[in-house]
Parts: C-alpha cells; sequence; structure tokens
C-alpha cells in the first residue's frame, strides 16, 4: 500500500499567494458540435505548452504547485488541470505533456469510470477514462483528483449525495490507484460554504473552482482560468497577464475555516 507523503508545512494564513492555474476538459479534434467549448485540439494544446514554455514557466500538477509555492518556490510554475477525465486525457494530452517536460491533474468522475459524459446533453458524447487509464494516467507522472462521482451539481445535493460525492468518491479512487486522492474539482464550478466544507471534511487537501466568491476562495475553492481552442498567443497572453488582478491571492492554509455557518449557503 502507498503510504502519502506528509504535507507540507503550510504558510502562514497572512500570507495569500497569487496562483495561475489553467482549466481544460477534453482534447480531441474540435467540431462545431461543441456547445459548452470544453474541447481544444491537439495541435493547439501543443502550441499553448510551447508558448509557456517559450516564456520561461513550466505546468505541473496542482499537486506539485501548492507543494512548490508552500516551500516559496513556485516562481516559474502553472497549474494544469483537466476536468471530467476524458480517455483522450491520456491518448492525447498526456504525450504533449510529457514532451514539454511538463505534468497535470485529472479529476475523474469515479461513478462514471468507463462510461460517457451523458450530463452534456447538448455537446458530443466522449469516452471517460476506464480504472486502467486512470492508472496509466498516475503511472505516467500525472496527478489524480476527484470530480465527484456523477457530476452532479453539488451545491444542489442533500447531505447523503453530498457525503457520497466527496466521500465515496475519495474511497473508490484510493482503492484503483492505491493513493487517497489530494485534491477535488467542484462540478460545474458550483460550490458554495456547505460544500467547500464538505470536500475539507472528506480528507481533500485542496479544491478547485472556477471564480469563487472572494469570501470562499482559500486553498479549498482554488481559481481557475478556462483554456480552449480559442486561445492563442495573445488571448493566452492576456490571460496569464491580467489573472492577477481579475482573482485573488489565495491563503493556503488548509487550516483556515470556512467562513460561515455550517448550514446551506445561499
Amino acid at each position: 500500500m502507498t503510504v502519502p507523503a506528509p504535507e507540507p508545512p503550510a504558510l502562514p494564513a497572512s500570507a495569500p499567494v497569487p496562483l495561475w492555474v489553467a482549466m481544460y476538459h477534453s482534447v480531441a479534434d474540435t467540431t462545431d458540435d461543441d456547445p459548452y467549448q470544453v474541447t481544444v485540439s491537439p495541435a493547439r494544446l501543443d502550441r499553448q505548452l510551447r508558448r509557456l514554455r517559450d516564456k520561461g514557466l513550466r505546468g505541473v500538477s496542482v499537486r506539485q504547485l501548492l507543494d512548490a509555492a508552500r516551500r516559496g518556490a513556485a516562481r516559474g510554475l502553472v497549474g494544469l488541470t483537466f476536468d471530467d477525465g476524458y480517455a483522450d486525457f491520456l491518448d492525447e494530452a498526456v504525450p504533449l505533456l510529457r514532451r514539454h517536460d511538463c505534468t497535470a491533474t485529472v479529476y475523474v468522475l469515479a461513478g462514471r469510470l468507463g462510461g460517457s459524459n451523458d450530463w452534456d446533453q447538448d455537446g458530443p458524447r466522449k469516452p471517460l477514462l476506464t480504472e486502467e487509464g486512470v492508472r496509466r494516467c498516475a503511472a505516467a507522472g500525472m496527478e489524480i483528483g476527484s470530480h465527484g462521482l456523477l457530476h452532479i451539481d453539488l451545491t444542489r445535493a442533500d447531505d447523503r449525495e453530498l457525503a457520497e460525492e466527496t466521500r465515496l468518491s475519495r474511497e473508490l479512487l484510493r482503492a484503483a490507484t492505491g493513493r487517497a486522492p489530494r485534491g477535488f474539482c467542484h462540478p460545474y464550478g458550483r460550490l458554495d460554504r456547505r460544500t467547500v466544507r464538505a470536500a475539507r471534511e472528506a480528507g481533500y487537501g485542496y479544491g478547485v473552482a472556477i471564480d469563487p466568491p472572494p469570501g470562499l476562495a482559500g486553498v479549498h475553492a482554488l481559481p481557475r482560468v478556462h483554456l480552449g481552442e480559442r486561445d492563442h498567443a495573445v488571448r493566452l497572453e492576456l490571460k496569464l497577464r491580467l489573472h492577477r488582478w481579475r482573482r485573488p491571492a489565495v491563503d493556503l492554509d488548509p487550516a483556515t475555516p470556512v467562513p460561515g455557518r455550517a448550514g446551506r449557503s445561499s
């Protein structure tokens, strides 16, 4: 059984850190039938990764980024994340990431391994990673994180559903990979105080969102920047430069209380 490495010492709560974390989904040839813009072509991803490397930046998993930030060594690192656990992450993204000496975090749905993205009713059907595919991603040096079980809006979940989506998904991924995931990705980027608290209490060391409210942004609700097929060199540069002003620096202390009461947030 793999024993997880101990958490590095946290920075003091008075030292918020600006982190740049990119959010991808599927990596495949793009079509017009992609209303949610979840697909980036391998060629576009290759150019984006090359652009980051040309600027002296290296993409890493969120686990690596946070560990480096707590050591004061995150300069030149950016986080790369891929939501939903599409099968093409292994076939298309992993070879490109390794070509550019990068790593990434893939957030998988423990209750849909080997299935498809049935929650996207208007988008193209895409296969998801199998359990063996998840293990191969981990063996390639990628971080495996949880995206819950079934890709539901956790802010609308009852207590039983919320516990299953956070706790059970973590245990299923521990069984599949031999290592409990450290990271949790809030489905649809929707979160409130209750869901953030549930993810933390389930044992996750961090969580990622998209644009969390300033009162919730922190190590269990990290902001991210969407990247896709439309993000050519100029748009990528703007997203890199504007991130510091558009999204707040976050407190990396995992012990910082989630603000507000334990009940459902409105």
